[in-house]
């Protein structure tokens, strides 16, 4: 690769000259390093980390072209009116192109004018292209959004894996890959498929700690949906659908209440959707609500919130998704809705994708991740990072560690459940299963008989919220099985039936949303008093949780493990001064007494004595 004085050098000067930056960001000058060393380089860096640098510097300190194989022609355009608002000579060739356009960035780029060509694998792996760029001094492959050659699947965009061909026709020119969402398995596909195993791989820590992540159980999405996005009311947001429908649907929805919602999907015109991107990045409070087709190379700091109403299909998406929030470093949110019929959907995507059986296993073993972060019974960001191989303590920004839920044994409901699934023929939903459970004898309970069986009613101090949160945990855990031909029936796994036959036990997370049975009476319900809570007692209580969550960071553990928050709340009321009054307090044993008492109680006493 043809440089002149010290490479890296040259790279910074690029980097403050041309972009407006004093320093590399973690990781970007190792990445430069090895590309203009004429290495291959993978890198893997965070959503808004500078990933593009690492291609772009390099393309810009050597001669020749460097060649940018990009999956959307919307993501292209963005970048390369980036470049050339920095006074870099880029343009592109797509079908959004008219013939003229395009022949004009082809003669360009062969003319020597054009430092960086943004293109599709599919028009890139075309014979033509591949001999007409063999005749010019091509200096640098950049592949961009490089998941996609490991997650999109040759059914899909079989040029994406064409592109392992590039190292063979063009020896000797180094190729970057990068994205911001690989796990292990998906580095490793990419390694072998685009470099024969051969390249370097930077990977940098996905963590995005100023992201507060919250999955919520979904019941009625509109009304969660409307309470969020009023909690944001003048922030920036985005919100993603499933489909085009309930994208148009929900904008308008949001719309009527006053939001600055707009819409944003494939089925819009091109000038619609430039229309409304713009707005979104020019205008303050604005919230898109969008498919997955609005969000890759969009770079806006002021993102305060990402909201999944539907299930998004992978742990990739979803960190790439939500990556698009908080890039200023200041809190935001990422909130998310599942139920069964999102992981029916999903289980209906996978199995009707024109794909062998092996990439369905994986794609199956992808989305069983994602349901495990879902019902992660700790810390969901550690959940979250150690999918993609990084190990945290409790981070005190998710809603496990904020608001721990209970883990109760619900071996016995289980087995309630699984008995009423396999009696009544393994064949109905979530819904007609709970019917029986509770003993509700509807017409379809009576017609099909099963008001008869030794399991109807077995479960009516339950109510219905109760069970469908169970049943989706029973679906998530695989002991239950969806029926992903459409009708969402529930059969049971190898292991369900292990559980029935008395084989192991089952725990499950007591969620927040859920309608617990009503104290009966004269006892009282201290796990609700935060609403009721003086001034001072709010302040005494903000100061436990703060310490709870400094005693959980220093033993790495969740928060719920030193206390629950209905065990601080007590200590809240009780204003216990001693270790003998400290030992009172509801959820304090002998081992928690002798570890806890005396830094709770100095908080408590500071607080007691300042207010006087």
């Amino acid at each position: 690769m043809a440089t002149t004085g010290d490479p890296l050098h040259q790279a910074r000067r690029v980097l403050r000259e041309v972009f407006g930056f004093e320093d590399f960001r973690p990781g970007q000058a190792a990445a430069i390093a090895a590309l203009l060393a004429g290495r291959h380089a993978l890198t893997v860096m965070p959503t808004g980390s500078g990933k593009s640098l690492c291609f772009q510097i390099p393309a810009l300190v050597s001669e020749g072209l460097t060649v940018v194989v990009s999956p959307l022609i919307a993501l292209m355009q963005d970048q390369v009116a980036a470049l050339r608002l920095a006074g870099v000579a880029a343009d592109c060739i797509n079908s959004a192109n008219d013939r003229n356009r395009n022949v004009a960035a082809w003669r360009g780029a062969a003319a020597g004018e054009t430092r960086l060509l943004y293109m599709a694998p599919e028009r890139l792996m075309t014979e033509r292209m591949l001999a007409a760029l063999a005749r010019l001094p091509v200096t640098l492959f950049a592949i961009d959004e490089a998941h996609c050659i490991s997650q999109w699947g040759p059914a899909f965009r079989p040029e994406y894996e064409d592109l392992c061909r590039l190292r063979d026709l063009f020896p000797g020119v180094p190729i970057a890959a990068l994205t911001a969402t690989a796990d292990a398995v998906t580095r490793d596909d990419i390694a072998q498929k685009l470099f024969g195993g051969q390249v370097e791989q930077f990977v940098l820590g996905f963590d995005r700690p100023n992201i507060r992540l919250t999955v919520e159980m979904k019941r009625e999405w509109k009304r969660q949906l409307r309470r969020f996005v009023a909690r944001h009311e003048g922030q920036s947001g985005i919100v993603y659908c499933l489909s085009r429908r309930k994208t148009e649907e929900t904008a308008a929805m949001l719309a009527d209440d006053g939001v600055r919602a707009l819409p944003y999907h494939a089925g819009m015109s091109k000038e619609e959707r430039e229309a409304h991107q713009n707005v979104f990045m020019t205008e303050a409070g604005v919230v898109i609500v969008a498919t997955i087709a609005f969000g890759m190379g969009i770079d806006k700091a002021d993102v305060r919130f990402v909201f999944h109403a539907d299930l998004p299909g992978s742990v990739e998406a979803y960190y790439q998704e939500i990556g698009r929030a908080g890039r200023d470093g200041a809190p935001a949110e990422a909130h998310m809705l599942y139920g069964l019929d999102d992981i029916r959907m999903r289980r209906q995507f996978i199995e009707n994708e024109d794909a062998g059986s092996e990439r369905k296993r994986r794609e199956h073993k992808r989305l069983d991740a994602l349901l495990g972060y879902c019902e992660a019974p700790s810390c969901r960001r550690a959940t979250l990072l150690d999918y993609f191989g990084e190990s945290i303590g409790p981070c005190g920004n998710c809603d496990c560690c904020l608001h721990p839920a209970e883990r109760r044994d619900g071996t016995e409901e289980a087995r309630m459940a699984l008995s009423a699934v396999y009696r009544s023929g393994q064949r109905f939903g979530a819904a007609h299963v709970i019917d029986i459970l509770r003993g509700s004898e509807t017409e379809k309970i009576v017609r099909f008989g099963h008001h008869r069986l030794p399991v109807f009613g077995v479960g009516r101090e339950r109510g219905k919220n109760d069970w469908r949160s169970l049943i989706r945990q029973l679906v998530a855990a695989g002991l239950l099985r969806l029926d992903i031909a459409g009708y969402g029936g529930l059969a049971i796994t190898d292991a369900g039936f292990d559980l029935l036959r008395g084989e192991g036990t089952f725990h499950y997370r007591a969620d927040s949303a859920v309608a617990r049975p009503s104290p009966s009476a004269g006892e009282t319900r201290r796990e609700e008093a935060p609403d009721a809570l003086t001034a001072d007692q709010a302040g005494l209580l903000a100061r436990l949780k703060a310490l709870r969550l400094e005693l959980a960071k220093e033993r790495g553990v969740p928060a719920y493990v030193v206390f629950h928050d209905r065990t601080l709340i007590d200590m809240v009321h009780r204003q216990p001064r001693t270790r003998e009054e400290f030992a009172e307090v509801d959820g304090v044993g002998d081992a928690k007494l002798e570890r806890f008492a005396e830094p709770f109680l100095a908080v408590i006493n500071t607080a007691l004595s300042e207010a006087g």
